[in-house]
């Protein structure tokens, strides 16, 4: 695929962003300023002031001499930074990797990104006209390389797109300073008489090497081409995500889910063609006034299945407020595991059966309340009952051992055990009664004692005494004494389980 870039220049950022919230000063010369040893100096000018003559590097008192009506604001450490990574996590609509380009400026790598809005030109223009919508002032255009766009956005005309490998034909005109150069290197080359980037490109690297730094060799490498440059994105890339850009602003339910389905068939074919199923996915909608809203939702298993995905998706459009319309929607699969061509057994003995409507139906309880929590428990390789089950990473881990079923064990287990208060008549006989909760439950069948020992390379401790009870009404409990017999009121008695 070939390699496409789009680096945005805001030549008045800071005014800009004054202006979008003091509006009243849109017709005077505004200067951003900054303390320098001792001197108040001019960080950034509006257009107008620019017009007047002020410029950055300034100090206050003399520009403030020559034009009296300047309007000053006090500036701050990296609020140009801060307000450039703001704009720049807002471009990830128009595709996943935006970086800072370190000079007052944005990177886009829109590889693959721009037959998304028709064409490349149009791609650019969508984005200058949605920044000047929201009150900036851009200089934005494309090319095969950063340094290429870096230039063409400095010094060429607005929304340039400089074709496939005719970058230095069509920008061997520009300056030197084109080249992102540092000034020592800019000032030797005016004083060797280079001009222009395209003279300084005809000259080989031997030549150039022996008068110039490295640096310059890089940034002429760099700008053809031959060399790569790496940029550091704003924020990380999801490799599974898919964009639907919006002809018409979408308001209603139905074109929602339309979306939805859209995006869901590009990326489960996708996922199924490298044998890979969906465990969490993220959709944001990104609305004309500038706003995104999110929904998530997750599997208990990989899943590549567009019908489950999307009613999972269907029942959290309700919490979509599409306002005035969304105008792009981008699928995130944040989380993605191999799926296997069956859906595994939950169990090992097949019992409860394993189709994947029952797993679905399960993600649909699931996403019906944000606050339920479905685990799966597999046996451990522990006799101490607390260490016997531990929680599978998913539903379609195979335990690595049998279920015991040679003792019947409660199907829910109190953990810590309670207390409870025990009349029983001998040792090894099973209580007669017990109290649990300020109720009293007569026993009228019993079993036991099973006695299980204290796993002494773990802890230490005394063992218990296990006994299976009926009360009068048939419900059925699993008590443990601890330890030895030392008789009814110094013997302590505890409810481990109840059975279904």
């Amino acid at each position: 695929m070939q390699k496409r870039y789009v680096a945005i220049w805001f030549p008045y950022l800071l005014a800009d962003w004054y202006m979008r919230k003091n509006k009243t000063y849109a017709d005077q010369p505004i200067v951003f300023v900054l303390p320098e040893k001792g001197r108040m100096v001019i960080t950034a000018v509006s257009p107008i002031a620019e017009k007047m003559g002020v410029a950055p590097q300034m100090v206050l008192a003399d520009a403030k001499a020559a034009l009296p009506t300047l309007h000053v604001v006090n500036d701050k450490d990296m609020r140009s930074d801060k307000l450039l990574k703001a704009i720049g996590i807002w471009l990830l609509k128009f595709t996943p990797t935006v970086a800072l380009d370190g000079r007052g400026g944005v990177v886009l790598d829109s590889s693959g990104c721009t037959h998304l809005w028709g064409s490349e030109e149009l791609y650019i223009g969508t984005i200058a006209t949605q920044l000047s919508e929201k009150g900036y002032q851009t200089c934005i255009s494309s090319a095969d390389t950063i340094g290429a766009a870096w230039a063409a956005s400095r010094y060429r005309a607005h929304k340039t797109v400089v074709p496939v490998d005719t970058q230095l034909p069509m920008l061997s005109a520009l300056p030197v300073e084109a080249l992102r150069l540092e000034f020592d290197d800019v000032a030797r080359l005016y004083k060797l008489g280079f001009r222009t980037l395209g003279s300084v490109a005809a000259v080989s690297t031997a030549l150039l090497k022996r008068r110039f730094s490295a640096a310059l060799l890089l940034r002429l490498a760099q700008f053809m081409g031959t060399k790569e440059e790496y940029i550091e994105p704003l924020q990380g890339i999801v490799p599974y995500a898919e964009q639907l850009p919006c002809l018409e602003p979408i308001r209603t339910e139905k074109g929602i889910e339309v979306a939805i389905h859209t995006l869901l068939e590009t990326l489960c074919k996708r996922l199924a063609s490298e044998g890979r199923g969906l465990r969490k996915a993220k959709l944001t909608c990104y609305r004309i006034d500038g706003k995104k809203v999110f929904v998530e939702i997750g599997t208990n298993r990989p899943s590549a299945h567009v019908p489950h995905l999307c009613s999972l998706f269907n029942q959290k459009i309700v919490h979509i407020e599409p306002a005035l319309g969304i105008e792009l929607f981008l699928l995130e699969a944040l989380v993605v595991d191999e799926a296997a061509s069956s859906q595994e057994t939950l169990w090992r003995d097949g019992l409860a059966g394993s189709n994947t409507a029952v797993i679905e139906l399960l993600d649909r309880i699931k996403g019906r309340d944000r606050n339920c929590l479905i685990n799966r428990y597999v046996p451990d390789q522990h006799h101490w009952p607390e260490r016997a089950i531990k929680a599978a990473d998913s539903f379609a881990e195979k335990p690595s051992i049998a279920w015991p079923l040679d003792k019947p064990r409660p199907t829910r287990l109190l953990h810590p055990p309670q207390r409870i208060e025990v009349t029983a008549p001998i040792p090894d006989y099973p209580p007669m009664l017990f109290r649990y909760a300020s109720k009293v439950h007569h026993i009228k069948k019993a079993d036991g004692p099973e006695r299980i020992e204290r796993e002494w390379w773990l802890e230490n401790g005394e063992h218990r005494d296990y006994y299976y009870v009926e009360d009068e009404r048939g419900s059925r409990y699993w008590l443990f004494r601890l330890g030895h017999y030392r008789g009814d009121r110094t013997s302590e008695w505890y409810l481990h389980g109840f059975f279904a």
